[in-house]
């Protein structure tokens, strides 16, 4: 949100919600032409493929613009309404071009303490909100593509919306109660980037994971879905932005297994916590570049956790102030992030201003991979699978053996304009040396 040129009228704006969200739906107006609005009260409601929020006013006012139509879909810092902020409440804004105010009706003057003059016209109607023209139901751009590529008549399914909008999760209900019993048949839940695949050998086994069902073959001609073409170009733009660097390390993940099973989480936690403690020790990787400006945080880790949304893409939701959580309070935190992500229950607070972040694919069985930056951070931690191998240990005496245990490769993609190797390098094993030295609690 940003102030126009003229000093007493600010802009409202759609407001930038994860990495790969250019665009988003007015679903409704909250606030009319003429009402007053106090700071942060919210003025709509916008729609986008992985979030429904409201837009709060940046200042107190009075609203003197709509700008954009409920249904429409507007790509991200388009203005979507006005405030004149020199206006009072009760008194509402009058520009040059009236001359002469409405008449005072008995409702206006229970709001302003004055006594209407008697008159015989009648009182102007109480504004409404805007509605679709002809009560045509609007659908955000998400509920669309599922319903397209399932071919679903989005007049049949029930919304729990609000003012009975259909959201995501009402579209899958339905698509999930027109699948046949048979559970052969029903896709896996997109998985969360939240859980490594190692178990230990004494723990019961899970059964084996079912195949994943074949995607939606796509039309002839669509090509990638706009989601994906929206996460390709941010990706792309972080690689022609930053001189990316990645540098790994294996870690010896015997104390963190013991520690996460007596806490009943799992490593991912654990790992967090390790990593903000170190990111306190070494701050130069806790920062952000933005053009030449390079701002470093050394009092304060805003931690970015990616989660995948299986064909929504993914988002990378922030846990602000980590250092004040322990490893128990990030896994809350980390579950609940992931829980309301994939039910777009997000607000915009929660998907930026991130200073650091953690990407998780360990947990379909992968070991080394080199993670994009999210830019505009410095760096990116990949935490990959944790694998039983044969490792050479050193005993008390100095003689060396052989022996197994769970392994995971950590990796660090850098931004080698703002660091370099050896300070990724000197992270790394400080990280490294936390984590082997992690004891239950």
């Amino acid at each position: 949100m940003s102030s126009s040129s003229t000093e007493a009228v600010v802009d409202v704006t759609m407001p930038q919600m994860g990495v790969s969200v250019s665009e988003g739906t007015v679903v409704g107006w909250r606030k009319q032409v003429g009402d007053w609005v106090a700071y942060e009260e919210p003025i709509c409601d916008i729609s986008t493929d992985k979030i429904d929020t409201e837009v709060p006013a940046p200042a107190a006012g009075r609203l003197t613009e709509q700008l954009v139509d409920v249904g429409a879909t507007v790509q991200v810092g388009t203005v979507l309404a006005r405030i004149a902020t020199d206006a009072t409440p009760g008194q509402p804004h009058a520009s040059e071009s009236e001359p002469e105010p409405p008449p005072v009706t008995s409702e206006a003057a229970a709001a302003t303490g004055d006594s209407p003059a008697p008159s015989t016209a009648q009182p102007a109607p109480a504004p409404q909100a805007r509605a679709p023209a002809n009560g045509a139901r609007r659908y955000s751009p998400v509920v669309q593509r599922i319903a397209e590529q399932h071919r679903i008549d989005l007049a049949q399914v029930p919304g729990t919306g609000r003012g009975g909008r259909v959201r995501k999760q009402d579209v899958l209900a339905y698509l999930e109660s027109a699948r046949p019993a048979d559970a052969e048949s029903a896709a896996p839940e997109p998985p969360l980037h939240i859980e490594s695949p190692y178990r230990p050998e004494t723990e019961a086994q899970p059964e084996p994971r079912p195949e994943p069902a074949a995607a939606p073959a796509l039309p002839s001609g669509d090509g990638l879905s706009h989601m994906r073409r929206v996460i390709g170009e941010h990706m792309k733009r972080s690689l022609q932005t930053a001189a990316t660097c990645t540098t790994w390390i294996a870690v010896d993940f015997s104390r963190v297994e013991a520690a996460r099973r007596a806490a009943g989480t799992t490593a991912l936690p654990l790992v967090a916590r390790a990593t903000v403690e170190t990111l306190l020790e070494l701050p130069a990787l806790n920062a952000t570049l933005e053009a030449e400006s390079y701002t470093r945080y050394d009092d304060a880790v805003h931690l970015g956790i990616a989660v995948s949304l299986g064909e929504d893409g993914l988002i990378v939701p922030v846990i602000r102030d980590a250092q004040d959580l322990s490893a128990q309070g990030l896994a809350k935190r980390i579950t609940d992030l992931a829980r309301r992500a994939r039910a777009r229950e997000l607000g915009v607070d929660e998907v930026h201003g991130g200073t650091f972040t953690i990407t998780n694919p360990g947990q379909f069985g992968s070991i080394m991979a080199t993670p994009v930056i999210n830019q505009p951070q410095v760096a990116i931690l990949d935490l990959e699978a944790v694998v039983k191998r044969p490792v050479v240990v050193t005993d008390a005496d100095g003689d060396d053996a052989l022996a197994i245990r769970p392994v995971c490769i950590l990796g660090l993609s850098w931004d080698h304009r703002a660091l370099d190797g050896a300070l990724a390098a000197q992270f790394l094993a400080a990280l490294r040396d936390r984590l082997q030295a992690i004891r239950p609690s």
